[in-house]
């Protein structure tokens, strides 16, 4: 089997011993390179640098290692990382470790990973994220293993993956396709979502899955205004925030494709600030477990083509980000 990898109508066929997966960009993406190493190891992060010393896990298999440039200055480096990350924890992957600049302990940790060299992969090393997952084949046991970083310039955004998969899997190949219609690209895989009347499951959703919609939350087209009445998920996620200290969360505001994509990133940014504004006056919610970002159009979970499939695009989601 494999792993597909679509970028901007390339697709790179990743052969593994697990079932195939379809990653695909939030934005278009150009391959810049791509290092293959056959039968080695290589150290995965595991956690941050701390105390003198990174925590690696040894990886051994055949090694793929690649980087993209996006070419937008408008995305975050979450917005960059989140879709691609929930792709692989929603095709088997368990994450393993993630972490953002500081919280992965900045320039010490930038330059004790591999990464590959600028131009290929830039690092501004006051703004990027990494994250790491494993996957075990049940029949065999094998594991292969993802690492990814995330960086950005004032120009473009850019994505290193580190791939080591089973030494019996053969060379990784890459392999190209004129293909831009984009016919081929895989839906994306939706968030978990929160039943509203099973207010008590928030904080263990969250926690299992990552992330949570906040269902119960409707927008309008081209409004960032919640009305005056009660939501039973912001109740459970204040509580949940408010008896776990060690939480952070960022909420991420999504919408559909009315408009253009700058105008959609700052309205799905301005409905996560309007939700956490109620998060912390209405519900107590402690101000500094909370940032919010906006992911635009650039993450559906149903299509816009329909009135419904607009409806549910229109949303915040709660994304659990790390430990204080």
């Amino acid at each position: 089997m494999n792993i597909r990898f679509l970028i901007s109508g390339l697709f790179f066929l990743l052969p593994v011993q697990a079932s195939a997966l379809s990653l695909v960009f939030p934005a278009q993406a150009t391959p810049t390179a791509q290092r293959a190493e056959k039968s080695d190891s290589t150290l995965i992060p595991v956690g941050p640098w701390t105390n003198g010393r990174l925590e690696t896990i040894k990886a051994e298999g055949n090694i793929n290692k690649q980087a993209w440039k996006l070419p937008q200055s408008g995305l975050t480096t979450l917005q960059i990382l989140t879709p691609l990350k929930q792709q692989l924890t929603d095709a088997g992957f368990e994450p393993l470790f993630e972490c953002a600049t500081e919280e992965c302990g900045g320039f010490d940790f930038r330059y004790h990973i591999d990464v590959l060299p600028e131009p290929d992969m830039h690092v501004d090393l006051g703004d990027f994220r990494f994250f790491s997952a494993k996957r075990t084949e049940q029949d065999s046991g094998k594991t292969e293993y993802i690492d990814l970083l995330v960086s950005r310039s004032n120009q473009a955004g850019f994505v290193q993956m580190i791939h080591v998969a089973p030494g019996d899997s053969g060379n990784i190949a890459l392999v190209g396709s004129s293909n831009t219609d984009g016919e081929n690209a895989a839906p994306n895989p939706a968030t978990s979502s929160f039943p509203v009347e099973g207010v008590t499951d928030l904080g263990a959703e969250l926690e299992r899955n990552g992330s949570v919609v906040l269902e119960d939350l409707t927008f309008e087209t081209g409004s960032s205004t919640l009305s005056d009445e009660h939501f039973a998920s912001l109740e459970a996620l204040a509580t949940y925030l408010k008896t776990h200290p060690d939480k952070k969360i960022t909420l991420v505001g999504h919408t559909d494709t009315e408009g253009s994509l700058a105008g959609n990133i700052a309205l799905s940014k301005k409905r996560a600030a309007a939700v956490a504004r109620v998060l912390i006056s209405d519900y107590g919610a402690p101000r500094d477990q909370i940032k919010a970002e906006g992911m635009g159009y650039l993450s559906p979970r149903a299509s816009n083509l329909t009135k419904q499939g607009r409806k549910l695009n229109r949303r915040v989601e709660a994304i659990l980000t790390s430990t204080q």
